[in-house]
């Protein structure tokens, strides 16, 4: 097999994840083919799932089965994604005992309709990290104020976390600061911390598209065509901006005295991982959100479309090698004009919250057609 564009990203630094999943990949030799060329982990999400066992047969025998034993709805889904993520996480041991605990993850969401909530989201994270018992499973937990407290606690339990829902420069210092609480307070049981492994999921094209329908209203209101010239230019730079300065202000926090005195334990950064990457805006390059934002050490979690695409014509270069200050520019000169990006990522945190609760509640309402539709075929 020639050598691949993703397994150039590795030998850069940066690692790629697929940002799907599917009981076909698991079955036909996909998946394993993918992890051939490279691909070096896996994430999930509600509407993941809920895409799959919906539009596909392949769950149909398993959840009539699991309704005829007499499993609600809940535990239906809870079975059929298990089982899933149980089995990725499989194929994916080579690459984690190759990487030694850096790659090889596949992340699995608690249920998104606690994401207030700390208590339940926590004792469902113990829950599923314990069912699934792979080592190389990341429960994945949004990072609203209540999942921030989920993340130190499930770290300080040595449970790996993928913190998700990230938008903003300070939601991910905040998320920076729990997972280095959870070490901390983990250190003072364990001398060795090096088994515990997380990332920081920054969300890439909506802010994008958010910030471009702005500048668009801002665009039919405009006459002076030099001034519209500078305006256009703004167009699809915010969200690798703000992604080019999280990622500076992760090398100056894991360079501090707080990860440093960690390090004697062998505590492991938490990486910022890329992920919303496919392009929604067909003006936009298909591989924009991968080339702009290939950078060591990070993980790109992409879409299938997307992965396949930078397969085919893609190019391994940094791309973090301008200065810091330009991206802050960007974000400056979109504040002149009233676009003000912290607001933007406080409006996409909360509707990406209520997206994935609908999207869960899309999934379980799937389910249960499902089942009603195949038991009645089978009486």
């Amino acid at each position: 097999m020639s050598h691949t564009t993703i397994q150039e990203l590795a030998e850069f630094g940066q690692s790629a994840w697929l940002d799907y999943i599917n009981r076909a990949m698991l079955e036909n030799g996909k998946l394993k083919d993918l992890v051939a060329k490279g691909l070096r982990g896996l994430t999930s999400n509600p509407s993941i799932f809920n895409q799959v066992i919906s539009s596909s047969p392949d769950y149909d025998a398993r959840i009539l089965q699991l309704k005829k034993g007499g499993r609600s709805t809940f535990e239906i889904y809870d079975e059929l994604t298990v089982a899933d993520i149980r089995d990725a996480a499989d194929i994916f041991t080579p690459v984690y005992e190759k990487t030694d605990g850096l790659d090889g993850y596949v992340s699995l969401e608690i249920n998104p309709k606690l994401a207030n909530q700390v208590e339940p989201q926590v004792n469902e994270g113990i829950r599923l990290f314990k069912k699934v018992n792979r080592p190389n499973l990341m429960i994945k937990v949004p990072a609203t104020k209540a999942g921030l407290q989920v993340v130190e606690e499930l770290t300080a339990r040595g449970i790996n976390v993928n913190a998700t829902l990230i938008f903003s420069l300070e939601q991910y210092v905040e998320t920076a600061q729990s997972y280095l609480r959870g070490l901390k307070r983990l250190a003072g049981e364990n001398s060795n911390l090096n088994h515990v492994r997380s990332v920081a999921s920054v969300f890439i094209s909506r802010m994008d598209t958010a910030v471009d329908e702005q500048l668009e209203e801002i665009l039919a209101d405009m006459t002076d065509s030099a001034k519209k010239s500078n305006v256009q230019s703004l167009k699809g730079r915010a969200a690798v901006a703000n992604s080019r300065i999280i990622f500076e202000k992760f090398k100056e926090l894991f360079a501090g005295n707080a990860f440093k005195s960690l390090e004697a334990k062998k505590a492991n950064v938490q990486r910022v991982l890329w992920g919303s990457t496919s392009t929604k805006n067909p003006a936009y390059s298909d591989i924009k959100y991968v080339t702009e934002l290939i950078a060591q050490p990070t993980v790109n979690t992409i879409p299938e479309k997307t992965l396949n695409a930078f397969l085919d014509h893609g190019h391994v270069k940094d791309a973090f090698t301008y200065d810091v200050r330009e991206a802050h520019a960007v974000i400056q000169d979109l504040k002149d004009l009233g676009i003000d990006v912290r607001h933007v990522c406080e409006d996409l945190l909360r509707d990406g919250v209520v997206a994935f609760e609908d999207a869960f509640d899309a999934l379980l309402a799937s389910i249960e057609k499902k089942a009603a539709q195949l038991s009645t075929v089978k009486s």
